[in-house]
């Protein structure tokens, strides 16, 4: 039987975060799955565009990589998403996905990062695993994408995980709740002077650069130190973690098993 598996992420035309976050990831998954040809496609038309234009380099959308995968006669389909959250592009994904139930012997689709229970405790874990010690008046602030929507509060989860190993923790999201403004008042409760901030987004791409340390009055960055606290950046994607990296795999591998 020929067999696929295609990672897919929304991506990002940052060339260097994609190496050491995505590539990463997808290496990790490809030479796990050795009986199987690997592919990749992002979910972003628009950084598939800026890609090819501004490196020569084509990737496809998952319907258009799946339409190769197809016409090249594979039998069977791994489809891992490098998703967050069971949002909006994971979602659009699980369509897409469904639209080819019928075309392969076999596609399965493995799920985001944070999706059931124990999500939380591994990915707090891994996280945990690269954090430094702290100081009584200090904690970690993560910016998450985020959206309006349910699955939001699965980064209160990985939130709630940290906090239960001692860890001084605060997820925060651009889109949805909880928005910056409402982690400030839980940190002045708190009675914390100093702020590490920290991307709890797969790539350090725009939202990272821009919205979390760009020099915007807005930024997040800037809006703590304008409330009065010592702000220090760790710019890190998740994806550069080794542990979200195994996490990712693991999914892969139980989308194997639950068949």
């Amino acid at each position: 039987m020929k067999k696929a598996v295609l990672v897919v992420s929304y991506g990002t035309s940052h060339k260097e975060t994609r190496e050491k976050t995505i590539e990463a990831c997808e290496k990790k998954i490809h030479k796990s799955f050795k009986d199987y040809d690997f592919y990749r496609a992002y979910t972003s038309d628009k950084i598939i565009s800026k890609i090819k234009e501004r490196e020569g380099v084509e990737i496809h959308n998952p319907t258009k990589a799946l339409s190769q995968i197809l016409e090249k006669g594979y039998d069977e389909v791994l489809v891992q998403s490098l998703h967050i959250i069971c949002g909006d592009e994971f979602n659009q994904l699980k369509e897409e996905v469904e639209a080819y139930q019928h075309k392969f012997k076999k596609i399965l689709l493995g799920r985001p990062l944070l999706s059931v229970g124990h999500d939380y405790e591994e990915v707090a874990k891994a996280l945990e695993d690269e954090l430094f010690a702290m100081n009584k008046d200090e904690a970690v602030v993560f910016m998450g994408h985020g959206m309006s929507h349910k699955c939001n509060q699965e980064y209160l989860g990985v939130e709630s995980a940290l906090r239960s190993h001692g860890i001084n923790a605060y997820v925060g999201t651009i889109e949805g709740t909880p928005r910056l403004e409402e982690v400030i008042p839980r940190l002045k409760a708190g009675q914390v002077k100093t702020v590490n901030l920290m991307p709890m987004m797969l790539v350090v791409g725009y939202h990272a650069k821009k919205e979390m340390i760009g020099n915007s009055q807005d930024s997040w960055k800037n809006v703590l130190e304008s409330e009065g606290f010592v702000v220090n950046v760790q710019l890190k994607g998740l994806g550069e973690n080794i542990g979200i990296q195994d996490k990712f795999l693991k999914h892969a591998q139980e989308c194997l098993k639950e068949v």
